[in-house]
């Protein structure tokens, strides 16, 4: 298969057959979290659940002195490459006009020169949290399978996409193909692995919260 139908088909069937599994995969996914059978509290609630929840949100999602001095490495990288990948994502112009295409909304794009730069740190914190997990004990040994899974395909798409965007390594007919694979291979691990945190951590999160809030315990 050459460059060119080898994209084409990444293009057409391939970003089809992706996006209907992540669409369908995740809408399973979330479907048995929320229809999950939970026993009914009958005791009396000591403050409502909405706000408690929704502050756990919040106050989870940014690390406490404690936990950041123990572990600032993995805090600061996790935090650089998901703003950069989020930003990457959203705000390349081509990107953009895909997600034009299928939700027909639009806004700005940034620049490709900052765009660029985004990847880059996107990319350098993923391998920085990557050789973190090799070499710290208690992490390498909790990492499973999944983990080193949901580490290589979110990063294979900021890799290929900045070589692509350089036109390097291979002509850029092949390496837009490979790209667009490597989204699609991320399209469908995502619901059946971790990545499926992406959604579920505001439903944990804001569910921890609101039985806290009910027992009248502070989190």
């Amino acid at each position: 298969m050459s460059g060119i139908e080898l994209l084409n088909w990444a293009r057409g069937p391939g970003l089809q057959i992706a996006g209907a599994v992540f669409v369908i995969g995740v809408i399973v996914r979330l479907a048995a979290i929320l229809l999950l059978g939970r026993k009914t509290d009958l005791s009396r609630p000591r403050e409502g659940a909405m706000w408690p929840g929704l502050r756990t949100v919040l106050t989870r999602s940014i690390p406490d002195a404690g936990t950041f001095r123990r572990s600032p490495l993995v805090f600061i990288a996790g935090y650089v490459f998901h703003l950069g990948f989020l930003l990457t994502l959203l705000f390349y112009a081509p990107h953009i006009l895909l997600l034009k295409s299928v939700t027909g909304l639009e806004w700005p794009g940034l620049p490709v020169s900052l765009i660029d730069v985004l990847a880059v740190l996107s990319i350098t914190a993923l391998v920085a949290l990557f050789i973190n997990r090799l070499i710290d004990p208690v992490r390498r040994h909790l990492s499973r399978c999944g983990d080193w899974l949901a580490l290589l395909v979110t990063v294979l798409p900021l890799v290929t996409g900045y070589l692509a965007l350089n036109r390097m390594l291979l002509p850029y007919t092949d390496m837009l193909a490979w790209h667009i694979l490597s989204v699609e291979l991320l399209l469908v691990v995502f619901p059946f692995s971790k990545l499926m945190h992406t959604f579920s951590f505001v439903l944990a999160r804001w569910y921890n919260g609101a039985i806290a809030g009910r027992k009248g315990v502070q989190v």
